[in-house]
């Protein structure tokens, strides 16, 4: 969902209308430098309780005092990736400059300050308190260090990823199912941050069964992917992996099979993909029997390949 786009606000007004819808969206005060081409947009995507949010400009200021930030009736935090620029971030007596590809943690039911001096752009994830289910003091320690930790690379990854096709995600049956993976995936890592042993043994579980469930979202295409692949990437035996499932409530081969079909269903319903046989998307997704693969996705689906396509195809 667009919430701005300072192309569409006459030049002359573009000043005053680009500050106040950012402040609204926002619930921060905002200040935007001078610029010869003033320029502001801002998007946001629902993946069920998670929201992503976007949000590019010429320079600008951002903050919160602590009166507003106790007045936000909805306890968020931010897992940001700057996208552009280096951005100046301030918050628990900490100061950082965050270059592009970088996380940055905010917690927006406390005071902060963000901004850029050039034309940048970040990329976030917001995340409501109580699903994430961190102690407040858990996110104060992990935020100044989240870049050193284990888990800072591939959730930058992620997130770049998530961004690129947020339209295609947020339209699909799947996006509450990617959203609640992506909050996992984010409560590992600010949980294996280092320093903070609160809560290390507690999610150390958790942290590694995040860290190759997205191993494997990265690696569906792969006709190799298996335990012993598994296994030897994260320096574990094929049983210590399959324990790590079961204690989950799940096994590992279930649950590459659900997120190949969850795959093939996304693809099969997008219009890029109608000139490719059901057998050849199949194949694309680690199913070389068509029919065995008919099977599990209308099982899983309660439809056949055939007619998702065709539910898909807009009729003239």
């Amino acid at each position: 969902m667009l919430l701005l786009d300072s192309r569409d606000i006459p030049v002359e007004d573009r000043a005053e209308r680009v500050t106040t819808l950012m402040a609204e969206a926002s619930a921060a005060t905002v200040r935007l430098a001078p610029h010869d081409d003033l320029h502001a947009r801002m998007e946001l995507w629902q993946l069920g309780r998670l929201h992503l949010f976007r949000s590019a400009s010429s320079g600008m200021a951002m903050s919160r005092d602590a009166r507003r930030a106790r007045s936000d009736g909805a306890p968020i935090v931010a897992l940001a990736v700057q996208e552009r620029s280096t951005a100046r971030h301030e918050q628990f007596g900490h100061r950082r400059h965050v270059a592009a590809g970088e996380l940055m943690l905010v917690d927006l039911t406390a005071p902060f300050a963000f901004s850029w001096a050039t034309t940048g752009a970040s990329r976030a994830l917001q995340i409501p308190l109580d699903v994430l289910g961190l102690p407040p003091e858990t996110l104060r320690s992990a935020a100044p260090r989240l870049q050193d930790g284990p888990l800072a690379a591939l959730v930058a990854r992620h997130v770049v990823d998530l961004f690129q096709v947020a339209d295609r995600v947020a339209a699909s049956p799947q996006a509450a199912t990617v959203g609640a993976a992506s909050i996992d995936l984010v409560r590992a890592l600010i949980a294996s941050s280092p320093g903070d042993d609160t809560n290390a043994r507690a999610v150390r579980h958790e942290t590694l069964l995040a860290r190759i469930q997205e191993y494997v979202r990265q690696h569906l295409r792969d006709p190799g992917l298996g335990s012993d692949r598994i296994a030897a990437v994260h320096s574990m035996s094929r049983r210590q992996v399959f324990a790590l499932f079961a204690r989950s409530g799940t096994s590992l081969e279930q649950f590459i099979i659900t997120r190949r079909l969850e795959a093939a269903h996304d693809e099969l319903g997008h219009p890029a993909a109608r000139h490719k046989t059901i057998a050849a998307v199949a194949a694309e997704w680690g199913f070389r029997d068509p029919a065995h693969f008919s099977r599990r996705f209308k099982d899983a689906f309660g439809m056949t390949p055939t007619e998702r396509r065709e539910s898909a195809t807009p009729r003239p």
